[in-house]
């Protein structure tokens, strides 16, 4: 070592032997530490200090790190491990689902896309549906009945693969729950079977509906409609279908009843415009009542008459006959004028001369026009109508009662050969006359009631046209009055004499020959409607 190195030397042990007086014990452990710690030289470098400085100066105590270091260490070594348990668990959840994960309602915790639908196959392959029918109770197709089986479809692997692994940790916080569409698979013909092997698809359960209909109520005295009735006929192919699309819902029950078209329905309704028609139709029928008048006689016809018309079935079903219907009118305006007809009917007459006589009429009386009377009748029933008339007549009399003569008539005594006009019961004329000759069948004049069918004056009157063109005769009268055919009233100036007995030998062709003054007074008193009765 060199004289120069040397005097450095020396001056640095001075300056540590006079430090280290100074320097607690715990400082001087740090700074060996230092050195041990370094083997390099440091350079140094000499600064003079003098004694008053080193008398006065304090050197600092450093504090102690060593604890601080170690805890941070440690600190640093819980991080690195709970970072590298969190990577391990990210891991493993990167296929498996987070804890409190529920699909379909089965736990998938910790469970692979595997795992969890196998899972969810054995939930789902724990299959049946319940079938509830009308009036019958509750039945059950087991799913191993039908081959029922989950299918895969790749839902569950593209959920799972939907997780974030880092986010494993929320499954313990948010549990989710994932619901969605099962794919399933079943055999269509063994449901068909099935199917049929319920007691609802049994022939011996099958009730048709009826239809809505209208009946009588009698207490209400009026239609009604009674409502349909559903049945229980059920359509297989219906059935059929809906039961197939409740499995591949993987629905666990049907119930036919709340399904409309599953059973035939009834194809009449009770809220059928047509069945509310028929109802205020009818009503009209019980509604409807027709007095008929005949003088001081009635005869009413009203609905209690006219339901009876009318066609009901077992259960009281109203049947629309409308042709029965139609008869039945016919029939009853038949019996009226079987009734009240006196057309073609005989009558008691009292003469003149105090005789009570029996004359037909075939030209005179009451007669209803059937044909027009039915067409009116029947108008007034689906109408509803409630009236008091007379019936539709074809031919009218002059009263009703006793003999519908009246007092007003023309009594024609053939065997009398005479004749009076009785006006409201008097008598306004009388006359002999001479009638046909009874030496010939063809010219006697018929008895009967008859009515003028016109007068004309003057006129003349034919017998039979001949071969030759010419006519039998040709009589030129003054007043001239038929009233059955070409038998009438008439004038004869060629006659002197007239009643007594002349019509039994020379009597006229059938005609009533008159004198003319008679004639005359007669054509002006005559009306149309007066009953001409001719009697012997």
């Amino acid at each position: 070592m060199s004289n120069e190195n040397m005097k450095d030397h020396e001056n640095t042990e001075e300056i540590r032997s006079h430090s280290e007086e100074s320097i607690p014990e715990a400082s001087r452990e740090d700074i060996e530490g230092k050195e041990r710690k370094s083997a390099r030289p440091r350079k140094i470098t000499y600064v003079p200090i003098g004694d008053e400085e080193l008398e006065n100066t304090v050197l600092p105590v450093k504090k102690n790190h060593k604890k601080l270091k170690v805890t941070g260490i440690v600190a640093a070594m819980l991080v690195v491990t709970a970072g590298c348990a969190y990577a391990g668990i990210s891991y493993y959840y990167a296929d498996r689902f987070f804890e409190g994960t529920v699909i379909n309602g089965v736990d998938c915790s910790g469970k692979t896309a595997l795992e969890a639908e196998q899972a969810i196959a054995k939930k789902v392959e724990d299959y049946s549906i319940e079938i509830s029918a009308r009036n019958l109770d509750p039945q059950m197709i087991e799913g191993s009945k039908i081959n029922y089986k989950y299918a895969s479809d790749g839902k569950i692997l593209k959920l799972l693969k939907a997780q974030k692994p880092y986010k494993w940790v929320l499954g313990y916080i948010e549990p989710v729950t994932h619901t969605m569409e099962t794919h399933t698979t079943f055999d269509r013909d063994l449901l068909e079977t099935q199917l049929k092997e319920l007691s609802c698809a049994k022939e011996e359960n099958q009730v048709s509906p009826e239809n809505a209909y209208v009946a009588f109520n009698d207490q209400q005295s009026s239609f009604e409609i009674v409502p349909e009735t559903q049945g229980s006929k059920l359509l297989l192919k219906k059935a059929y279908m809906t039961l197939d699309e409740a499995i591949t819902e993987n629905k666990r029950n049907v119930d036919f009843n709340t399904t409309g078209d599953v059973y035939a329905s009834a194809e009449v309704k009770s809220d059928s415009p047509e069945l509310q028609q028929t109802v205020d139709a009818y009503n009209n029928f019980a509604k409807a009542s027709i007095t008929y008048t005949f003088g001081e006689e009635t005869v009413t016809l009203d609905g209690n008459t006219i339901k009876t018309w009318l066609q009901f079935d077992e259960k009281g079903q109203l049947l629309q006959d409308e042709a029965s219907f139609q008869q039945r009118v016919v029939e009853f305006v038949a019996q009226l004028a079987a009734q009240h007809d006196t057309v073609g009917t005989e009558r008691s007459f009292n003469t003149t001369s105090g005789r009570t006589v029996s004359v037909y009429g075939s030209a005179y009386g009451w007669k209803i026009d059937q044909a027009a009377e039915a067409a009116q009748l029947t108008q007034e029933i689906r109408s509803g109508t409630q009236t008091a008339r007379e019936p539709v007549y074809s031919m009218r009399a002059n009263s009703y009662g006793y003999n519908d003569l009246g007092s007003t008539y023309i009594e024609v005594d053939l065997s009398a050969q005479h004749l009076y006009y009785y006006q409201n019961g008097q008598i306004i004329l009388d006359s002999d006359f001479v009638s046909g000759n009874m030496a010939y069948a063809d010219r006697q004049t018929p008895s009967g009631i008859f009515t003028l069918y016109y007068k004309k004056s003057p006129d003349i009157l034919r017998g039979p046209k001949l071969p030759n063109g010419k006519y039998e005769y040709e009589t030129p009268v003054t007043y001239w009055m038929p009233f059955n055919g070409g038998i009438g009233f008439h004038d004869a100036t060629w006659r002197s004499d007239f009643g007594g007995e002349d019509y039994l030998s020379n009597g006229s062709h059938g005609c009533i020959n008159m004198p003319y003054d008679s004639a005359a007074a007669l054509y002006d008193l005559i009306q149309y409607d007066v009953p001409i009765v001719c009697f012997y």
